[in-house]
């Protein structure tokens, strides 16, 4: 018990130090705690939204076949799914139709795409649409982000010209839901027959192929065989699909703290000022507490109790803010490099969530170097002879 009333009454003393110098010690604390929300926004935001992908993602076809023409995406002909079909671990194949189209109202692209169960494709299209859901003819379903930009709601009429000129008036069925919305804002889901005259797809044609495998230990080994029974063509796995987005967001959390570099750069230049740079008054502080008997490590618990608060302090309520303003908030400061520069920007909610690893790693870069940092400065004059330190 007398150790930890010692420290009591050390913490104490450092306390009522620190309000000896309020406006020294105040403007440290809102720098530190600014440097902390900043960095704890963008390591979150993007964290989240890594999280949020993955979960969307976790639907995706386990692969994706697109084939190449002069090293670009090119249409896939009909007659690679009777070849596929007879791949060995495979269970189904099924033909995508999906594509971009420039709406100059707003200055936007939509990515336009067919939704169709496999028996509605070989059927009526009208009456297999209805019966499962999907768009039919001269109907389409869109995403949030283009039902807010073109202000539509369903029921009303989208109309857009064709790929030879022509008008092709489209009635909403529905809106697809806000929680999807990270990867469906400029999402328009169509009938086969509107996506073939509207973009130009001839018949006997789909954009790409996506595949599924009995065994998924086997994709990978699906994958190469495909590749090597189509040399033209370039699978693509779920895997890879999600290793694309967590490295989009990685470059954008990237960019975002090199914007910030000057601002954390400046921050440690205060801090180590702070830190390293003993006032006169705080000298002989520490001079007086040696005459009176306080020994040399006593005065540095009481300086590394000193910098801890402030540290903590910062670290606490920096990350606190960082937490309203990523999960409350919306991240206005951030969203708008996070999630992209389109016209169609997603609004989502996001998750709460805490990354043990990545509040550690907030915590060593920002808590652990200006709490060491103090007890250099503090050692120094603590081992000088008092009355010198006075003088």
């Amino acid at each position: 018990m007398i150790p930890l009333a010692r420290q009591r009454y050390l913490l104490d003393f450092t306390v009522a130090s620190l309000l000896r110098r309020p406006g020294r010690n105040l403007s440290l604390l809102l720098v530190y705690t600014l440097v902390v929300f900043l960095l704890a926004s963008a390591m979150l935001y993007s964290q989240a939204l890594k999280q949020k992908a993955a979960a969307l993602l976790q639907g995706a076809p386990e692969i994706v076949l697109q084939r190449l023409e002069a090293g670009r995406h090119a249409l896939m002909p009909a007659d690679y799914l009777e070849r596929l079909g007879r791949l060995r671990g495979v269970t189904q194949v099924q033909g995508r139709l999906w594509g971009y189209y420039f709406d100059p109202a707003i200055g936007a692209n939509y990515t336009v795409m067919v939704q169709e169960s496999a028996d509605q494709a070989a059927g009526d299209p009208a009456t297999d649409a209805q019966a499962t859901g999907d768009p039919g003819p001269g109907q389409a379903v869109i995403g949030v982000g283009i039902a807010r930009v073109r202000g539509l709601a369903p029921g009303d009429v989208l109309s857009l010209r064709g790929y030879d000129g022509r008008p092709h008036a489209f009635d909403i069925l529905r809106v697809l839901p806000k929680d999807t919305e990270l990867t469906s804002a400029d999402l328009m889901l169509i009938h086969r027959q509107d996506f073939r005259t509207l973009l130009g797809v001839p018949e006997g044609h789909f954009t790409d192929l996506v595949l599924s495998v009995r065994n998924p230990a086997e994709v990978t080994a699906v994958a190469r065989k495909i590749a090597e029974r189509l040399p033209d063509s370039r699978p693509i796995l779920r895997e890879d699909i999600l290793r694309t987005y967590e490295s989009v967001f990685d470059w954008r959390e990237g960019l975002l703290l090199a914007l910030l570099a000057g601002g954390v750069l400046a921050f440690l230049i205060l801090a180590w000022d702070k830190a390293t740079g003993l006032s006169a008054e705080e000298r002989r502080e520490i001079g007086i507490l040696k005459a009176i008997g306080w020994e040399t490590g006593t005065v540095l618990r009481m300086k590394l109790w000193e910098g801890g608060l402030i540290s903590f302090s910062a670290f606490g309520i920096g990350y606190g803010l960082a937490h309203v303003h990523v999960f409350h908030a919306g991240a206005p400061l951030f969203a708008g490099v996070m999630r992209g520069w389109s016209v169609l920007q997603p609004s989502f909610t996001l998750t709460p969530q805490v990354d043990p690893l990545q509040l550690a790693t907030l915590f060593l870069l920002s808590v652990v170097p200006y709490t060491l940092a103090t007890l250099v400065p503090v050692w120094r004059a603590a081992t000088v002879d008092p009355d010198s330190v006075m003088r």
